[in-house]
């Protein structure tokens, strides 16, 4: 059986990540592969409580260490008990964000930098990493703007513009590598599905 291909997809808050999570998973499916859709923080019993804390504004005194660690923590239960599993039965796994968000928003937001969260991802993690990443890009004014319209801000999406700032630019700066596509979702939304689909197109056949 052959092993599954781990994707991910990332991005600011308010760039489309739930939208095109149904058409990516739609895509892959139509290549003829078994697809599971999970989230990060999240995708476990344990991961999914500890998102609740992550996000909850009661917690706006959590210092960054202690919201570094907890993600962590709920990805190594995430990929033990979820990731690893389904891709070992060769099933494709679509996860909304991963590791990559560290580096972004506790990396770049919180200014804890990259040295630290690279030393923790090697402890945690190992050499396990997504085989692609879709980075979903688009203006933060933006971006805040679609994520805030009819629902209560979480603890994340209250941060302030300059974060936001520092989260979009460590994706871009991120994406440079080879496992990376960026796509602008200022596009029309037609315009951003044909070109998810040239991406999940073009990895298939290098398979």
């Amino acid at each position: 059986m052959n092993r599954g291909r781990f994707i991910t997809i990332e991005g600011v808050e308010g760039v489309g990540k739930s939208t095109n999570l149904t058409v990516l998973e739609t895509l892959i499916k139509e290549q003829g592969f078994d697809v599971l859709v999970t989230r990060e923080p999240g995708g476990t019993a344990t991961g999914e409580r500890v998102r609740a804390i992550l996000l909850d504004k009661e917690e706006e005194k959590m210092t960054p260490m202690t919201e570094l660690l907890l993600m962590f923590a709920a990805r190594r239960q995430h990929v033990e008990q979820v990731i690893e599993p389904a891709l070992a039965s060769g099933v494709w796994v679509i996860s909304d964000r991963f590791t990559d968000s560290s580096y972004a928003y506790q990396g770049g937001g919180r200014q804890l930098g990259s040295q630290t969260i690279a030393e923790l991802e090697g402890y945690v993690l190992g050499d396990f990493s997504p085989d692609l990443t879709i980075v979903l890009d688009l203006d933060v004014s933006t971006s805040l703007a679609r994520a805030t319209s009819g629902s209560e801000a979480d603890r994340f999406e209250s941060e302030h513009q300059d974060f936001f700032e520092r989260v979009r630019q460590v994706f871009l700066d991120r994406a440079s590598g080879d496992r990376y596509r960026v796509i602008d979702t200022g596009q029309t939304i037609d315009q951003v599905q044909a070109e998810i689909r040239q991406v999940i197109e073009a990895f298939c056949c290098e398979l």
